[in-house]
């Protein structure tokens, strides 16, 4: 009750994100974990720097370079040229090069505010030239910025990879081609939006094979980027940290001289911008995961999974509720801040239950799509109005409709697992098409000498071996070295 009434006062007077969480690790540590005082705070300077074994935590500031650098350069312009002339021509066909415009900047810079200032900047102004309405404009560039969260390679699975252990834990490869399956979901949808609620408007230049020819010779450089990067990966050229690496420097060698966009003396100005943004973020997740870590001392998950027993909830409206909660949490709190906040409580519960912890994961992060534009704590929604110097009521007016399409994808993407996870088991070797876990929860369990109240339901199937996780089981042989088997159903307690 103190640590609730303590992060209320703060959230209240304005204090900054990253001071709540702090407060919030200290109060947690030096009060409730069990540790006491000077120690529990020593305790949670321990955890912190336990952050440095992750490897996966380095591709994060790697990208936010990466993503400024070509925000800052060229390759956006480019892009959206290359847009304009395969669809351009097209009902609405200005809206829909946006929309792929924005897919593929996402998955070079990993960031969907980058992403919305670096194509809306370019493409808002353009489909008000041709004759859109506004407020569908503004809504539509909005939407199709906040992408980023799905399209590989993306900061918020970066952090919900970071975010998760144990049996709900996932190969942040693994989770890069299920957002892939949910990204091409929710582009369709939009797509389709776009060409029957675009109205009578002036199309572009008709379609050209000499016209693609040049935008395509022009944005070669940029659209080899994610080519090489997720061929990379999936190549077994380099891990996802490394991507992140040589991302930043094909960023650099093309923007200074290949595009010469950018100058060596205009680079410190850009790296200094993203480094600020990047400390404030990293710092935020850094005291998130110390949140995280005390839910798990806390034993927080065992009583949220205990409380779901106690409700009769099966695999379905457990699904339910947790959209409803992360939604609503979305509306007042930073996404990359839930992310790590919750995963630790929501994930195990969802395995208890028999979900794909690879589809949990992907709901997650779309839920945290539609965070990024729900009012009143909206990042892209702050952005959009700053950007395009409208008044903040009029962009979540326009946003409304494209938010409701989210939301509708959302439900699809929740209760049919074969769209995201399919192209991952299929690559394993396993059945393209998954069904629903339908796993009926447990009933509620009577407290006895012999029976913890806290006890978790077992994992109901197994989790999709990694990459990394199959080239170890081949190489060493070792069967208790299998992150895999760790996950398999066992007999109910």
């Amino acid at each position: 009750m103190i640590l609730a009434l303590v992060l209320f006062v703060l959230l209240v007077l304005g204090v900054p994100l990253f001071v709540v969480i702090g407060v919030a690790a200290a109060v947690a540590f030096g009060v409730y974990a069990g540790h006491g005082g000077v120690e529990g705070l020593v305790v949670l300077v321990v955890k912190l720097s336990s952050l440095t074994t992750k490897n996966v935590f380095l591709a994060i500031p790697f990208f936010i370079v990466s993503g400024a650098v070509m925000g800052a350069g060229s390759i956006a312009a480019r892009l959206v040229a290359v847009a304009e002339a395969l669809v351009g021509g097209m009902r609405g066909g200005l809206a829909v090069a946006a929309l792929f415009a924005s897919v593929i900047f996402a998955a070079l810079s990993g960031s969907s505010p980058v992403t919305l200032i670096a194509i809306g900047g370019i493409m808002f102004p353009a489909m008000l030239k041709a004759g859109y309405r506004e407020p569908f404009a503004l809504g539509f560039v909005t939407t199709a910025g906040s992408l980023g969260c799905l399209v590989p390679p993306s900061i918020p699975m970066l952090v919900y990879a970071i975010s998760v252990t144990g049996t709900s834990s996932v190969d942040v490869r693994d989770l890069f081609l299920a957002g892939l399956g949910a990204a091409f979901v929710v582009v369709l949808m939009l797509a389709v939006y776009a060409i029957f609620a675009a109205g009578p408007v002036q199309a572009t230049a008709a379609f050209s094979w000499s016209r693609l020819k040049t935008a395509l010779r022009e944005g070669a450089w940029a659209l080899a980027l994610p080519v090489l990067i997720l061929g990379g990966i999936y190549g077994g050229l380099f891990t996802p940290t490394e991507a992140s690496a040589v991302s930043v420097v094909y960023a650099v060698v093309v923007e200074v001289f290949i595009h010469r966009s950018l100058t060596l003396a205009q680079l410190p100005q850009v790296i200094v911008k993203a480094t600020t943004h990047m400390g404030g973020l990293l710092l935020v997740i850094a005291l998130s995961l110390a949140v995280n870590d005390f839910m798990v001392e806390a034993e927080v998950a065992e009583a949220a999974l205990q409380q779901i027993r106690a409700w009769g909830l099966g695999a379905i409206g457990f699904m339910m509720v947790v959209n409803v909660f992360l939604v609503v949490t979305g509306m007042f709190m930073d996404s990359i801040s839930a992310i790590v906040l919750f995963t630790p409580v929501i994930a195990p519960a969802a395995v208890a239950l028999g979900i794909d912890p690879l589809h949990l994961g992907v709901v997650f992060i779309v839920n945290m799509e539609i965070g990024y534009l729900a009012p009143p704590i909206a990042t892209n929604l702050f952005v959009a109005s700053t950007v395009f110097k409208k008044p903040f009521g009029l962009v979540v007016r326009a946003v409304m409709p494209t938010l409701l399409i989210l939301c509708a994808g959302l439900l699809l993407l929740t209760y049919v697992p074969t769209l995201t996870v399919g192209p991952v088991h299929a690559l394993r070797g396993g059945a393209f098409f998954r069904p629903f876990a339908t796993t009926a929860a447990p009933p509620p369990q009577q407290n006895t000498p012999t029976q913890s109240p806290a006890e978790p339901a077992p994992a109901q199937g197994n989790r999709v071996m990694s990459i990394e996780e199959m080239m170890r089981i081949n190489r060493a042989k070792r069967e208790a070295a299998q992150p895999a088997k760790q996950v398999e159903a066992a007999p109910a307690p």
